[in-house]
């Protein structure tokens, strides 16, 4: 049977839109100049505002808040670390964590889609032994590894979104390490946040990296981080390999 000319072309265009789609929205955002209200300056100008928005709109704003969290972790807008202090300052320390945690795990999965529809199959299809066998290492511990990264972010959030597509992790095991292991940073960030009344006040702004690198922070992620790893050392130690494998 034949292919009609053009098929093919085509449905390779279908396969990137997700992803051009995801790119489009990070031009359009420094398009618009939309990075100047992405600041902490641009926060404290307009704290007032959005207060009183939040008050007006105690269920509507904190919906309005996660869709736009999202699109910004989709996009790959820089800014996250701000957007999680601002939902502490709006919504308190739970319903910040609760909110940004809900954004970033929805649009980091939006990436992962995207990526994984776009070339997933194609570096498989093109991939050497070598990066086949790193593939398949990968995915038998995929959980504790991404665990382990979203936990000490090491890497670019947004590089950590993309990679996994590449080496054909589950959806659901994605998903899952994301949303766990983003907690205790989204924690610490939304907790700063709920003080930035008191910051505003006194003209200053947030140490949040200096914080985060404080012995009573950072030791416990790097202890839950260890923990996440466990399971990989007792299997390479046993030599009994975790079951694998992609989505259907």
């Amino acid at each position: 049977m034949q292919h009609r000319p053009g098929v093919r072309p085509v449905s390779a265009v279908l396969r990137f839109l997700p992803l051009i789609a995801l790119a489009g929205g990070l031009a359009a955002f420094f398009a618009f100049g939309l990075q100047r209200y992405v600041t902490f300056e641009a926060l404290a100008h307009h704290r007032e505002a959005l207060l009183q928005w939040v008050a007006r709109h105690p269920v509507s704003a904190p919906i309005a808040y996660t869709a736009v969290y999202v699109l910004a972790v989709a996009f790959s807008v820089p800014g996250g670390a701000l957007l999680t202090l601002t939902g502490g300052f709006l919504f308190g320390v739970i319903g910040g964590t609760a909110c940004a945690l809900i954004g970033a795990t929805i649009g980091a999965t939006a990436v992962f889609l995207a990526a994984r529809t776009a070339f997933g199959d194609l570096l498989r299809a093109k991939a050497g032994s070598a990066l086949q066998r790193m593939e398949e290492g990968f995915r038998r511990d995929a959980f504790s590894y991404l665990l382990a990264l979203r936990l000490v972010p090491v890497f670019p959030f947004f590089l950590v979104n993309l990679v996994p597509a590449f080496l054909g992790v589950r959806l659901r095991t994605y998903v899952a390490a994301t949303a766990i292991g983003i907690i205790p940073a989204t924690f610490v960030f939304a907790s700063v946040g709920n003080g930035l009344g008191a910051v505003f006040d006194a003209g200053d702004k947030p140490d949040v990296l200096g914080l985060l690198l404080t012995a009573p922070v950072l030791l416990p992620i790097l202890g839950l981080a260890a923990l996440a790893l466990i399971p990989v050392v007792y299997r390479r130690l046993k030599g009994r390999p975790a079951v694998g494998g992609q989505d259907g």
